[in-house]
């Protein structure tokens, strides 16, 4: 609760303001309002009191808005509590009529009078106002406390906010004269003495610090290798006077409780350092205060040594070499295995899996690992030609011996058999049946890439294409219901509608399929700039995050159950005229169900947005 009395060094003028006040900013105290903080100083100079105060007010309520009938001036002020403790207690109170220069009046518990003595002035400012006044220090206690009193209401006495939280304000400390004479003739030059009360309030203050010249003054690297190595030390910023008037260092504390103590600060801009001890003072057993002592210096034999500064200095060197080196040599040894890992990517995204990797000459162990995986490619192109042929070679190698089962078949059925016989006839024949179908659908395939390869592109229009098909869509399957979405009104192609239109047949087969009745599937038709999006959508289930870069491969499916019709062939029909047409093909999980989108390039001269 106690406040501290700042030494100004020139007189203040009265005007609201802090910028003429020869104090740092930071000696502001701090405490809280009712519509914001509150920020105060109190300084001496020349037997007078000097008060500042700066008060957040959202709605500041002058004297004169009070109503005569109602008494006293219920508004916001400013009161500077004055005690001389038990004696009688004194109230310097600053509200104002109107912003401008203001009267203050002193009250006791037995009356109230305006002061003339005192000079003040109301400040108005954006979000509250500012108070500034000069009081004889003749008519102050010893000890005084700041109440800012603030309501919202004229009527209304007004929320009080206090410095103090006991019935009487704290003792009022400043420094003393008699005390800042003596110590100002017991320093020396270069060094600052400071005189501390048993709280740590600065009472006592003289010398100053010697500056350091530019021959003392270290380099830059030095200071940071000092720092780095050895010790860095404290901020030298924290080594001056506390602008609050406290010293509150750790150093100070120890001494305050009765132990010497010592510190030392180094600046990390200039490599200045300041040793600082401390040492408290008795009263018999009772410690009533510290002297600090600080002095600055420019001989710090770690910093200022020639020769210590040549071995840091080639110490450094040396290993910024060999960090240069290791740090080369580990670039071009990851660029190395970056390329052997973006080539390895790219062939496993393309078709060609027999190409060579980089580093596949080199005889080192990235050498290995390139021809280690440039075999496991070649080992999986070659395992990938032959699935991609399987269903062509099954087809062609099965459909003699089927054609062979279903003569015999139906050569057996015109012979006399009992009923048992007959039905296993009529079963095999069905299984003769689906198994023809199945052949079908794996030839189907190679029949697409044959026609892709011989297929003369025609212009036609997509959407009139797409609007057809829809038609004939709603007609095949009665159970569900179709919708066309196009946001644009014509969409020029060149290509082969036949096999576009096979391909559409394949994506609305599956949405088909992983429908209910009653379900509605949408089918899409936007334009952007290079491309054509067609999509399918249809409300089924989601697809599974790791099948979905397989679902266009050959022979793979996600139908549940044991559907012999499927072989997982539909998509990758799809994906082959798809990319035989230039474009891609693609599948997502979407709000409406599972969405497939294929993107066909626009012909070269179209422009239709």
């Amino acid at each position: 609760d106690q406040l501290f009395g700042h030494v100004l060094e020139f007189r203040p003028q009265i005007d609201g303001y802090f910028d003429d006040w020869s104090i740092d900013e930071r000696s502001l105290r701090s405490m809280r309002g009712t519509d914001g903080p509150i920020r105060f100083a109190l300084g001496i100079h020349e037997q007078a009191l000097y008060l500042y105060a700066e008060i957040t007010d959202r709605n500041v309520v002058f004297a004169s808005m009070r109503p005569p009938a109602l008494g006293g001036p219920h508004a916001d002020a400013v009161t500077l509590v004055s005690s001389s403790p038990p004696y009688l207690r004194e109230r310097f109170e600053f509200a104002a009529e109107a912003p401008g220069q203001i009267l203050a009046h002193a009250s006791t518990t037995d009356s109230a009078a305006p002061e003339p003595a005192i000079i003040a002035y109301w400040q108005d400012v954006p979000g509250g106002y500012h108070v500034e006044a000069r009081l004889p220090l003749s008519s102050l206690g010893t000890h005084i406390g700041v109440v800012v009193r603030n309501t919202d209401d004229p009527a209304s006495a007004g929320v009080p906010s206090s410095s103090f939280t006991s019935r009487d304000p704290g003792a009022f400390v400043t420094a003393l004269p008699e005390l800042t004479s003596t110590a100002a003739s017991l320093v020396q030059p270069g060094m600052r003495l400071t005189i501390t009360d048993g709280s740590g309030w600065r009472i006592a203050s003289a010398g100053e610090l010697a500056e350091m010249t530019p021959r003392a003054r270290p380099s830059a690297w030095s200071r940071f290798a000092y720092g780095a190595l050895v010790e860095s030390g404290e901020d030298a910023a924290l080594a001056g006077p506390d602008p609050g008037g406290r010293e509150q260092q750790s150093y100070v504390a120890a001494a305050l409780r009765g132990i010497e103590a010592a510190s030392w600060f180094r600046s990390g801009e200039d490599g200045r350092a300041i040793v600082a001890v401390a040492a408290p003072v008795m009263s018999g057993n009772k410690v009533i205060g510290a002297v600090i002592l600080q002095q600055g210096t420019e001989a710090i034999l770690s910093l200022t040594n020639q020769g210590l500064a040549r071995l840091i200095n080639v110490t450094v060197f040396a290993t910024l070499i060999v960090a240069a080196g290791l740090l080369g040599y580990a670039t071009w040894l990851s660029r190395r295995i970056r390329r052997l890992s973006v080539a390895a990517e790219q062939a496993l995204d393309g078709d060609d899996l027999r190409r060579t990797l980089p580093s596949a000459s080199a005889g080192d162990e990235i050498g290995d690992l390139s021809r280690s995986f440039s075999n496991v490619l070649r080992q999986l192109g070659e395992y990938n030609e032959y699935l991609r042929t399987l269903a062509s070679k099954l087809s062609h190698e099965l459909r003699t011996p089927l054609a062979i089962v279903t003569s015999s078949l139906e050569n057996l059925e015109h012979e006399d058999l009992n009923d048992a016989s007959a039905g296993y006839t009529a079963r095999a024949r069905d299984g003769a049946d689906r198994l023809r179908r199945i052949l079908g659908a794996m030839s189907e395939a190679s029949r697409v890439e044959e026609l892709m390869a011989n297929a003369e592109p025609e212009d036609f229009d997509l959407l009139a294409v797409l609007q057809s098909t829809t038609r004939a869509y709603e007609d095949a399957y009665a159970d569900r219901s179709f919708e066309l979405l196009a946001s644009i009104i014509a969409a020029p192609m060149r290509g082969a509608p036949e096999l576009l239109i096979q391909m559409l047949d394949k994506l609305v087969d599956n949405a088909v399929g992983f429908s209910e009745p009653g379900d509605s599937i949408g089918i899409g038709l936007t334009s952007t700039e290079s491309f054509y999006e067609l999509a399918v959508t249809n409300p089924g289930p989601p697809l599974p995050d790791k099948m979905r870069s397989q679902l266009f491969d050959s022979m793979v499916s996600i139908r549940q159950g044991g559907d012999d019709k499927h072989l997982g062939l539909g998509l990758y029909v799809a994906r082959l005229i798809a990319e035989g047409h230039d474009g891609n093909i693609l599948a997502d999980n979407v709000e409406e169900g599972v969405r497939f989108t294929v993107q066909l390039p626009k012909p070269e001269n179209d422009n239709v947005q």
